[in-house]
């Protein structure tokens, strides 16, 4: 789990827990936030690229349940911190998943 106090907790891929990944994804905000990851331009991205224009009060807060459902990874990065999707641990534990709610074609390799 977590190293430092700068280290963010992540559940492994064994805990996700598919009602916890679906209400993460049921919010419009941390949909679309998902679908800018998954087109991979911002595979690593700092935090505050992420989201468009929004409070960073709210942008901290659609990014920790993201995080707290498995759906992304958010690591320090010296002064900011870099956010990425956890598709492999995704698929992994929920197969088809992402790519059904995505609408995109599941990755064959």
């Amino acid at each position: 789990m977590s190293d430092s106090p700068r280290e963010l907790p992540h559940p492994e891929t064994g805990d996700l827990v598919l009602t916890d990944v679906l209400f993460a994804l049921s919010d419009p905000t941390r949909l679309a936030i998902v679908r800018e990851l998954a087109e991979g331009a911002l595979e690593e991205t700092p935090c505050a690229a992420v989201g468009g224009a929004m409070p960073k009060s709210t942008r901290s807060h659609q990014l920790k349940t993201l995080r707290e459902a498995g759906l992304i990874r958010n690591v320090p990065h010296g002064r900011q911190r870099h956010v990425s999707l956890r598709r492999a641990d995704l698929e992994e534990r929920f197969p088809g998943l992402l790519a059904s709610v995505l609408g995109t074609p599941v990755d064959a390799s």
